[in-house]
C-alpha cells in the first residue's frame, strides 16, 4: 500500500501495537516501572465498580503483562505517594499524574456549568451551606468518605440514590476542589484536599491554555490508538465535534498527526508518525469489557469484524453471550468470548459460557484455557470449570 492508505489488517496490527500488545509478556516479575509505563502508554485506564470477576482498572495491565502484582496498582494509584489520579477521563478512570494539568480545562467547566456540566454548577451554586460544610470537615478531619460527612441531611434518592453527601462531593471532585485520597476495602471513594493529596511538581505546573491542553489529551489519545478517526480520538478523553476537529487541523498542520486512508473505513483516519508498523501481532489475551482496545463499539466492530455489546442491565433470558463476557484476543484478532465469573469462596474461575467467532482457530481451545489457568491463578483461585454452554464449551472443557 501506499504511505497514506493502509490495509485493514494492517491498521489493526498498528493499533494493537499501540495497545500495548505488540510485544512479548515480561519474563519475569513485573514492577512499577512496567506498570507505569503500560498505563501511561494507554493514557487511562477505566473505573469501574463491578467485581464479577475483578474490578476492570486492574484487568488491562493484566492483559498486557500477565500476572502482575495488584497490590501494585493500588500503592501506585491510592498509596502515600500517589503516581496516579482518579479523574473523568474516559468516564471515571486513572490517569498519568502528568495529565492532571490538561485536565484543568475540564474542570472549570464544571465548575462554570459550562456545556453538559450545567448541573454541577447548579448543583454547588444551589446548595452552596452543604458544600461548604463538606469542604470544611475535609479541611479539619482529613480525607473522608461520603458516609462519613455529618451534614444533618439526607438525599431525596436522586442521582442514583445518592446522599447529599455524595453529591457535593462528587461535584465538588469534579470541579478538582476534591481529589480521590484513597479507596476503601468496599471501593469507597476517599475525597481529599488536591494540596494534601498530589505532589506539589504536579500543583505547580503551569496550566496549559484550553487548546494546548486539548491538543496534549488527543496526542494521548492517538499514541495509544495508533491509527483512528476523528471519532475514535474524540472518544477516547470524550471531547466535544468541534473541539476535536479544531485541535486535530492544528495537529495535522504541525505534522504530529498524518491523515490516511484505511480501506472499509468510511471515515478518513488519523496516523501516529511514531506508531510501530509491525507485521505480525502475536497477542493472547483476555480483555475487560471496558478495556481500551474495545471500549468504543463502533472501533472495535469496525476494527475487528466483532459487535461486542454489554449485556448486565440485559435480562437473562435475553442475553447473547453472558453477564460479563471478556472477548478474548489471540494473534490480530478476537476469536472468542466467555462469560466469566470468580466465584471466590469455592475457589473456582467459572467459565459460564463459551462461543466462537468466525476467525477462531483449532489452536484457540488451548490458548484460551492457558489464559483461563493464568487469570484464575492471578485471582487467586485454584481451578477453572466450564459450564456446557456456547459453542465453544467442549473445546474449551477438554483444554482445561
Amino acid at each position: 500500500m501506499g504511505q497514506d492508505s493502509l490495509t485493514p489488517a494492517e491498521a489493526r496490527r498498528i493499533a494493537l501495537a499501540a495497545q500495548g500488545f505488540g510485544a512479548a509478556r515480561p519474563a519475569g516479575e513485573v514492577g512499577k516501572r512496567q506498570l507505569l509505563k503500560t498505563i501511561a502508554r494507554l493514557g487511562a485506564v477505566q473505573i469501574d465498580s463491578v467485581n464479577v470477576v475483578s474490578r476492570t482498572h486492574y484487568l488491562p495491565a493484566f492483559s498486557r503483562l500477565g500476572a502482575y502484582p495488584r497490590a501494585l496498582l493500588e500503592e501506585l494509584a491510592w498509596g502515600k505517594k500517589p503516581e496516579l489520579f482518579e479523574y473523568w477521563g474516559h468516564e471515571a478512570s486513572l490517569l498519568p499524574l502528568a495529565s492532571q494539568p490538561l485536565l484543568r480545562w475540564r474542570m472549570a467547566d464544571a465548575h462554570d456549568g459550562v456545556g453538559v456540566w450545567r448541573g454541577i454548577a447548579r448543583y454547588l451554586r444551589e446548595h452552596r451551606p452543604q458544600v461548604d460544610r463538606a469542604l470544611a470537615q475535609i479541611r479539619d478531619r482529613g480525607p473522608l468518605a461520603a458516609s462519613e460527612l455529618e451534614l444533618g441531611i439526607k438525599g431525596n434518592g436522586g442521582w442514583w440514590g445518592w446522599s447529599e453527601g455524595k453529591r457535593a462531593l462528587e461535584c465538588l471532585f469534579w470541579t478538582g476542589e476534591l481529589t480521590a485520597a484513597t479507596r476503601r476495602g468496599t471501593f469507597e471513594r476517599v475525597y481529599g484536599l488536591p494540596e494534601r493529596v498530589l505532589p506539589r511538581a504536579v500543583l505547580e505546573t503551569p496550566t496549559p491554555d484550553r487548546d494546548a491542553a486539548q491538543r496534549g489529551l488527543l496526542r494521548i489519545a492517538a499514541g495509544a490508538l495508533g491509527v483512528a478517526t476523528e471519532r475514535d480520538l474524540r472518544d477516547y478523553f470524550r471531547m466535544s465535534v468541534a473541539e476535536t476537529r479544531a485541535r486535530l487541523a492544528e495537529l495535522v498542520e504541525a505534522g504530529e498527526l498524518q491523515p490516511v486512508a484505511v480501506q472499509g473505513w468510511r471515515e478518513p483516519a488519523y496516523l501516529d508518525p511514531a506508531a510501530r508498523k509491525p507485521r505480525r501481532i502475536a497477542a493472547a489475551a483476555l480483555l475487560s469489557p471496558f478495556d481500551n482496545a474495545i471500549w468504543f463499539r463502533e472501533r472495535t466492530e469496525r476494527m475487528f469484524g466483532v459487535r461486542v455489546r454489554l449485556e448486565i442491565y440485559t435480562p437473562a433470558a435475553k442475553r447473547t453471550h453472558g453477564y460479563y463476557v471478556l472477548p478474548f484476543l489471540e494473534g490480530d484478532a478476537l476469536t472468542a468470548r466467555v462469560d466469566l465469573k470468580a466465584e471466590r469462596k469455592a475457589g473456582v474461575l467459572r467459565v459460564q459460557a463459551s462461543h466462537a467467532e468466525p476467525w477462531a482457530t483449532p489452536e484457540t481451545p488451548a490458548r484460551l484455557a492457558s489464559e483461563l489457568k493464568l487469570m484464575a491463578g492471578w485471582l487467586g483461585l485454584a481451578t477453572v470449570a466450564v459450564e456446557p454452554r456456547g459453542d465453544l464449551a467442549e473445546a474449551l472443557a477438554g483444554e482445561v
